[in-house]
C-alpha cells in the first residue's frame, strides 16, 4: 500500500436540480419561468445549488490539502477507470454513494454530506467540518470499514450488471413481462410487473415497500395476516439476496407461487425472458443504465463476488 500522501482521491459529485434545470431550459431565467410557472418556490432551487457548490469547493480545498485530487461527475461513473489505492469521496445525497459502490473493487467510500439540513444522509457519515480528521486516517487505512454486499446480473450474451440497493427485471414500460423463473429447484413461466432483487442495503426501501403493500392488501381483503407489520430488512453484508415478484398473474400458461424467496451463491436465482422486446435489466433505480432483456436472454443472478467499502 503507497504511503498516504501517494494515494489520490476521487471526488464524485452530481448536479443540482438547478443544474438540470439550466441544462434543460439553457438559462437560470427561463428555469426561474418554468418553475415559478408551476407555482413553486425557485428559491429553494438557488439555495440548495449555492449549498452545494460551496460544499464542493470547501471539501475540494480539504481534500487537495493532503492528497491528489480528482473531480468526477456522476455521468462519467460507469466509464472511469479507478485506481486500485484510490480512496473515494462522495459529496452525497444517499443515492450517489450507492452508484458509485457499484462501480468499484476494494477502493474505500467516504460519504460527505454537502447539506445536513435538507439530508438525512444515513450513508453520509460526515461533513465538510469533520472530514480533515476523517480523509488523514482513511488514507493511512486507520479508519474502521463497513462491508456491502452487492447483487449481480450475468446474462448469457456475456453482458454483466451489478446493484448496491436492487435489481429491477421486467418490462421498460407498463406492460407484463414474460419469463421462466427457476429459482430453489422449482421452474414456473410467470407474467408480472417484474421482478426486484434487494442487498441487504436495499431491504429497506424497494423491497420493504413491496412487503408492505403485500400486508395492507391481504388486510384490507379481510385474511388477517398473523403479522401486521413485518421487518425484511438485514445484513449490509449478507451472503444471501431477497427476491420478490410483482404482480404475478396467474393464468392457463402462467403461474403464480414462486414469489419471494431468497437468492444465494448456491441457490442462484435464474430467469428466461420471454419478452420479444422492451425487456431490461437496470440496478438502483437508475433506468437510463440497464441491459437488454429480450426473449431467449437468460439472467443468472447472485450476489457478487466482490463487496462495497464504506468508511465509517
Amino acid at each position: 500500500m503507497p504511503a498516504s500522501d501517494e494515494r489520490k482521491i476521487i471526488l464524485v459529485v452530481r448536479p443540482t436540480r438547478l443544474d438540470e434545470l439550466i441544462a434543460r431550459f439553457n438559462t437560470v431565467q427561463q428555469a426561474q419561468f418554468y418553475v415559478e410557472h408551476l407555482g413553486a418556490d425557485f428559491s429553494d432551487y438557488l439555495a440548495e445549488n449555492k449549498r452545494y457548490e460551496t460544499a464542493i469547493a470547501d471539501v475540494e480545498a480539504i481534500l487537495r490539502a493532503v492528497a491528489r485530487v480528482q473531480r468526477l461527475d456522476r455521468r462519467y461513473l460507469p466509464n472511469f477507470v479507478f485506481g486500485p489505492d484510490d480512496v473515494v469521496v462522495v459529496l452525497g445525497q444517499d443515492g450517489l454513494v450507492a452508484n458509485t459502490l457499484k462501480y468499484l473493487d476494494g477502493q474505500p467510500v467516504l460519504g460527505v454530506n454537502p447539506d445536513p439540513a435538507r439530508w438525512d444522509g444515513p450513508l453520509l457519515p460526515f461533513n465538510p467540518k469533520s472530514l480533515p480528521k476523517v480523509i488523514g486516517e482513511a488514507l493511512r487505512n486507520k479508519r474502521p470499514i463497513k462491508r456491502v454486499s452487492m447483487a449481480k446480473a450475468t446474462l448469457n450474451t456475456g453482458a454483466v450488471i451489478h446493484a448496491v440497493n436492487d435489481l429491477f427485471i421486467g418490462p421498460q414500460s407498463h406492460v407484463s413481462a414474460r419469463y421462466v423463473l427457476q429459482a430453489e429447484e422449482r421452474e414456473e413461466r410467470q407474467s408480472s410487473s417484474g421482478i426486484i432483487v434487494s442487498t441487504g442495503m436495499g431491504s429497506t426501501g424497494w423491497l420493504k415497500s413491496l412487503y408492505s403493500g403485500w400486508l395492507g392488501t391481504a388486510s384490507a381483503l379481510g385474511l388477517d395476516p398473523a403479522e401486521r407489520t413485518i421487518d425484511m430488512s438485514f445484513a449490509w453484508d449478507a451472503d444471501f439476496l431477497r427476491y420478490f415478484v410483482r404482480e404475478p398473474f396467474p393464468s392457463r400458461t402462467t403461474g403464480a407461487t414462486i414469489v419471494a424467496g431468497l437468492v444465494s451463491n448456491t441457490r442462484p436465482l435464474t430467469i428466461v425472458s420471454e419478452m420479444p422486446e422492451h425487456g431490461v435489466i437496470f440496478s438502483d433505480g437508475i433506468e437510463a443504465d440497464f441491459l437488454e432483456f429480450n426473449a431467449g436472454t437468460r439472467a443468472v443472478v447472485t450476489l457478487a463476488e466482490r463487496q462495497g467499502l464504506l468508511v465509517v
